[in-house]
């Protein structure tokens, strides 16, 4: 029963480490992409990715049929809005990451501090 409480224990103990590292990384990568897409502001970049997504597929629908017909190349406009949209696609990818980082994070300490307080209550209960 010892064996097992001071196991779980340590199981707690990393648990809530990950769960700290996992919130601070996710912090700090969401501070990087927040200086990297500046004066972007993060919560305007969903609203942007779907602003240019509607300018891109409105200019597409114009262009394209001429480009696979090998008529015409690509305007410089129709590349800006490609080259933005998939920009944007990625910040949103990433953004979407570090929410998923911090959330596990979270659920790590509070696991972490559930294990603890488990196998501080089995040892102590093994010692009685």
């Amino acid at each position: 029963m010892r064996v097992m409480a001071i196991v779980i224990l340590i199981l707690g103990v990393a648990s809530l480490a990950f769960g700290v590292l996992f919130v601070t990384e996710a912090s700090s990568a969401e501070q990087e992409i927040a200086d990297s897409i500046q004066p972007l502001p993060i919560a305007e970049v969903d609203a942007r990715y779907d602003a240019v997504k509607e300018s891109q597929m409105a200019l597409r629908m114009v262009e394209e049929p001429e480009i696979q017909a090998g008529k015409a190349a690509p305007s410089a406009m129709y590349n800006y809005l490609t080259i933005q949209r998939t920009a944007l696609g990625l910040t949103r990818s990433q953004i979407g990451l570090i929410s998923f980082t911090r959330t596990s994070g979270i659920i790590n300490v509070i696991l972490g501090l559930g294990l603890i307080l488990a196998g501080a209550g089995l040892l102590k209960k093994a010692r009685a």
